[in-house]
């Protein structure tokens, strides 16, 4: 009886080391749990506008622990550094990340060309936050603008003239603009000069606005020029976006055609009058100056008559 009762204990023994042997591994497994770390962050330029700039940010995320069951997201947080405050806050699912694996995430923003930034990259599991990383972003400003991200072409130049005298011609510049790009443009500004072929002497320049202009359309802006006659020019376009040009053009004005003046095809050279192309930049000021000087002798014809009845009142006081 002892002995089967021994050997009853010894299988009851056996069977319960076994069986916690086993629900040991089950609760190690079971309490084993998802860690998920931020191994590496990039940033990178996508494009650049005169106010703003897109950026890539890249986050790599690593899986020190169990299979992850997808529920993870990365939250971006850019803060101005000056201020403190939050410029922006986005989130992205990571999905699931095997142990031991490391998942890429990718994200855009956008922000401001002035000022410094702190984007911070936070995993964030069912609302709590399991890690932190950030990085600084400075010096914005100094991006030089994508040409091809403008979508604004030059697509020609037409040219009338609107008047001839002594103090030169007034040449209308009838300039072609075409919306290339897939999104509605900026309010650019466009600096038209017309050059002296030759000399290379800048002849009049003034600056123009292009509105915002629909994808796909075509639009004319007009500017007039003044310039010396009997002159050849090249009228230069210049779109500006802030302090960075995006696109140039150019076409020609010839006020005196170069002649042939022999059979070998001899071309005559010209004379340039640099005085044509003196540019007067009190021009307002001294008309206003001199319309002054025009008005000063009414005013003393008003007051010499004024002296001649004072003059005449006091004289006959004296012969009453």
């Amino acid at each position: 009886m002892t002995k089967k009762y021994n050997k009853i204990s010894f299988i009851l023994i056996l069977l319960i080391v076994i069986s916690f042997a086993a629900s040991s591994g089950c609760l190690r497994e079971f309490d084993e749990e998802t860690r998920l770390t931020i191994s590496d962050m990039e940033i990178s330029k996508d494009s650049v506008k005169s106010t703003y700039a897109w950026f890539n940010v890249t986050t790599y995320i690593e899986n020190r622990g169990a299979d992850s069951n997808g529920n993870s997201t990365v939250m971006l947080k850019v803060f101005n550094e000056r201020t403190g405050l939050l410029e922006l806050k986005q989130e992205e699912d990571i999905g699931p990340i095997k142990e031991d694996e490391t998942k890429i995430v990718s994200q855009k923003i956008r922000l401001p060309k002035s000022g410094s930034y702190r984007i911070n990259a936070i995993i964030v599991n069912e609302g709590e936050i399991e890690y932190d990383r950030w990085m600084t972003l400075s010096g914005l400003e100094n991006l030089p603008t994508d040409t091809q991200e403008t979508g604004m072409q030059i697509e020609g130049i037409d040219f009338i003239v609107k008047e001839a005298s002594s103090k030169g011609v007034v040449i209308e510049n009838d300039i072609y603009l075409k919306n290339e790009g897939v999104e509605t443009t900026e309010d650019y500004r466009i600096l038209v000069k017309a050059r002296e072929m030759d000399a290379r002497l800048i002849a009049d320049k003034k600056w123009i606005s292009s509105g915002e202009i629909e994808p796909e359309d075509t639009i004319i802006r007009s500017v007039n020029l003044t310039v010396p006659d009997n002159y050849n020019y090249i009228v230069e376009v210049s779109i500006w976006d802030g302090n960075t040009i995006v696109n140039t053009g150019e076409d020609y004005v010839q006020l005196n055609p170069e002649k042939i003046i022999d059979r070998d095809q001899q071309v005559q050279n010209k004379d340039i009058d640099t005085t044509d192309f003196v540019v007067e930049e009190d021009y307002e000021w001294e008309y206003a100056e001199e319309t002054a000087q025009e008005e000063s002798p009414g005013f003393t014809v008003i007051f010499a008559a004024i002296s001649f009845i004072s003059a005449l009142y006091i004289a006959r006081r004296r012969l009453q």
